[in-house]
């Protein structure tokens, strides 16, 4: 019972959310490809083995949306762009 609501009467529910559908766009297996990729370059770069020894050894460090922006290439023209890399 993820909200703690299942002895409520059903007039008493707190709605949490909608429910909806979204269509089919396809096979995830691209998506997780590059999240694979960028993971075992992460791994690679921090001379990390294991994920469990990534967890253990690395920190997370969190960036604003300028900071992003100003991580990418600039003052470059780039001619042909890499299908993970995009310019925001």
């Amino acid at each position: 019972d993820r909200y703690f609501q299942k002895d409520a009467a059903s007039d008493k529910l707190v709605p949490e959310g909608i429910e909806g559908q979204v269509p089919y766009k396809g096979s995830a297996a691209a998506v997780v490809h590059q999240l694979v990729g960028g993971l075992r370059a992460a791994m690679g770069y921090t001379g990390n083995a294991t994920i469990a020894e990534m967890r253990a050894r690395c920190e997370f460090v969190r960036i604003t949306g300028a900071g992003l922006k100003e991580s990418h290439v600039h003052d470059v023209q780039i001619t042909r762009e890499s299908p993970n890399y995009r310019v925001m």
